[in-house]
């Protein structure tokens, strides 16, 4: 159960929990920023009819073109939500890569193709659908639907997870938070090895690069960062020491092979080999932007950079693997052969 205090001075102050007075809230909150739910994704449709006669409250696409059956109920949820969301599941798998632009296209009013750009940077995956997620939102959960989504997702790697949104109140303010079931990341990680191929053994990461980031600082100092949100900089947090990762740079290609030597940790407190980070000539503007507040403050991860190029030189072929995420699993091998044979680790 979640609970949420005020300090004042030095006491705690509970906020009291409440119900949400209207569920259409949550979905019209969700239906425009699907971020609230931890989706990096874009909403393609709104009560759309299934096969069956129902009706899912959300449909998302994500940036790899997988679809996400997002479906909410107000209060406690019984474990028929369960069969419902699977149900609805059954029906979403059928859709074809047609289908989907004709439906997304009558909701959206714009080409999908248009609005994909618009929404990732990137252009759209020829095929969609290959994969599909489920996404239950609720207040509470009972028992019995708590152990048949984790049954499911950990037993059996089906994509489904459950968020909690909770209402506090206090003093006349109010509060929304939001708590997953399951460990999003975990989730996908195992729906993954069912339809993906093996992981190389390699991380891809972003570099960022904007006014803040920048590329020469990242191989000056050895580090890469990310900020603006736990949505952005949560990634970092999949780096261990050890682990190889290429940096990719939107619009370039792969610049940078390295280790990781230094797990994720607040730019402030990075310590590079001439000092503290946000003492040494940066380039990057404001790198220490909101320091003080943990939720939008720039983190980094140490890197030991093996092999790196200037941004004109980002090794690229078309149909290699590029991805919105700050940090993800490498595992498509032709970009892992590519990527090794121009960074020299034959």
């Amino acid at each position: 159960m979640t609970s949420l205090y005020r300090i004042v001075g030095n006491q705690l102050q509970p906020a009291n929990r409440r119900a949400l007075t209207k569920e259409s809230l949550i979905e019209d909150w969700l239906a425009a920023d699907p971020k609230l739910a931890g989706l990096d994704a874009m909403i393609i449709g709104r009560q759309v009819p299934t096969d069956h006669g129902k009706f899912i409250d959300l449909l998302a696409l994500d940036a790899t073109g997988a679809l996400i059956i997002i479906e909410l109920k107000k209060s406690r949820t019984p474990r028929e939500i369960v069969a419902q969301v699977l149900d609805y599941a059954s029906s979403v798998r059928t859709l074809t890569t047609p289908e989907i632009y004709e439906r997304a296209e009558k909701f959206l009013n714009k080409r999908l193709v248009t609005a994909f750009r618009e929404r990732f940077g990137e252009t759209i995956p020829e095929r969609l659908n290959a994969t599909h997620s489920m996404l239950i939102v609720a207040s509470e959960l009972d028992q019995a639907s708590r152990r048949i989504v984790e049954y499911l997702s950990e037993e059996h790697g089906v994509a489904i997870n459950t968020v909690f949104f909770n209402v506090f109140e206090a003093n006349g303010e109010e509060w929304l938070t939001t708590d997953f079931l399951l460990d999003q990341e975990e989730v996908e990680e195992r729906s993954e090895r069912k339809v993906r191929a093996p992981w190389s053994g390699y991380f891809f990461a972003n570099a960022g690069l904007n006014e803040n980031r920048s590329w020469e600082d990242y191989r000056k100092y050895g580090y890469v960062a990310a900020g603006g949100g736990e949505f952005y900089s949560g990634r970092l947090g999949q780096l261990g020491v050890g682990d190889e990762v290429f940096v990719f740079d939107k619009g370039n290609g792969y610049i940078g092979y390295g280790v990781v030597t230094a797990e994720k940790t607040p730019a402030a407190d990075f310590q590079t080999q001439d000092g503290p980070l946000l003492e040494q000539p940066l380039i990057g503007e404001s790198l220490g932007h909101d320091f003080e507040n943990p939720e939008l403050a720039e983190y980094v991860v140490g890197i030991d950079w093996k092999r790196t190029v200037d941004r004109t030189q980002g090794k690229w072929f078309k149909g290699a693997f590029a991805n919105q995420n700050i940090v993800c699993k490498l595992r498509d091998q032709a970009t892992v052969d590519f990527l090794k044979a121009e960074f020299g680790l034959e």
